[in-house]
């Protein structure tokens, strides 16, 4: 079983003046001590409320110094109860967060195809590039290698399939490269 654990942190900013300033400190301080260890914990605002349901602002300001609180998503992989998830989350982040207090907000068991697309989007976020494009740029040359009288072997019949596209872009990334220094000169 896999788990989407979010982690509430309560962050001590020092020497602040504005709520934004604070926040924004906040994360970069967060994610300073998570990273490279744990760049794959996602960091966001937290969301505060007042005892009457009131919306309240991730950070508290008081005599230039501020507590914000954040949240901080991760997965964890084979686990074999939602409190076994908890628990690694609370250990993984809380050895690299010294001296903040944790509390975890919520455990979400993830179902197959979730996990499958969440690490496809990481791929692409990671490599920075847009794999359509990729798609389209060497459909274009080629058809332009075609009219030289050059046949595309790796589609077969000529036409694209879905399957053909996946392929090119997991295996065929150097014949990528070459095409797109072409387009440069």
């Amino acid at each position: 079983m896999n788990c989407r654990v979010v982690v509430e942190a309560a962050v001590p900013v020092f020497d602040v003046e504005t709520e934004d300033e604070a926040i924004r400190i906040a994360i970069s301080k967060t994610g300073e001590m998570l990273n490279p260890d744990l760049n794959y914990v996602e960091i966001n605002m937290g969301e505060r409320t007042s005892p009457s349901g009131e919306e309240l602002p991730p950070a508290f300001i008081a005599a230039d110094e501020a507590l914000v609180a954040l949240e901080l998503e991760m997965t964890v992989f084979n686990v074999e109860r939602e409190e076994h998830a908890s628990r690694i989350a609370r250990k993984e982040i809380g050895q690299r967060l010294e001296n903040i207090p944790l509390e975890v907000k919520e455990v979400e068991v993830l179902e197959e195809e979730e996990i499958e697309d969440e690490t496809e989007d990481e791929a692409e976020s990671e490599s920075g590039s847009d794999t359509s494009v990729d798609v389209d740029d060497s459909a274009d040359l080629d058809a332009g290698d075609a009219e030289e009288g050059e046949t595309d072997t790796s589609s077969g019949n000529g036409a694209d399939t879905g399957d053909d596209r996946d392929n090119r872009d997991e295996g065929d990334e150097e014949e990528v490269l070459p095409e797109f220094e072409d387009l440069v000169e």
